[in-house]
């Protein structure tokens, strides 16, 4: 068992996972729930599978796309992603700002 890539790869998820929807999600679920116990091996479960698909499959395309290409790509992904939040958020950003209202009573 290779223990460093075990570490590495249990930071990198628990950290990506801290407020992600899928948190959203458990927390909305574990609070409007009387089983919290259900909740939480239901969400754990979901995330396990989820993990096995990504591993699987970037186990199999490991097989015909280089490493190096594969992360290029998700650097590429990741960058891309940054950008289209951050402009997105500025765009919000720019529309919270209203202009001044009168509060001036009209004249009759």
């Amino acid at each position: 068992m290779d223990w460093q890539l075990l570490g590495a790869s249990f930071l990198a998820v628990f950290l990506s996972e801290l407020g992600d929807k899928s948190q959203v999600a458990a927390v909305a679920l574990g609070g409007s729930s009387r089983s919290p116990r259900a909740v939480f091996f239901g969400t754990a479960s979901a995330l396990v599978l989820a993990s096995l698909i990504g591993v699987v499959l970037g186990d199999q395309i490991a097989d015909y796309i280089p490493p190096q290409w594969l992360k290029l790509a998700a650097i590429v992904g990741f960058v891309v992603i940054g950008l289209r939040l951050l402009l997105q958020g500025s765009d919000q950003e720019d529309q919270l700002v209203e202009e001044p209202v009168d509060q001036s009573t009209p004249e009759p």
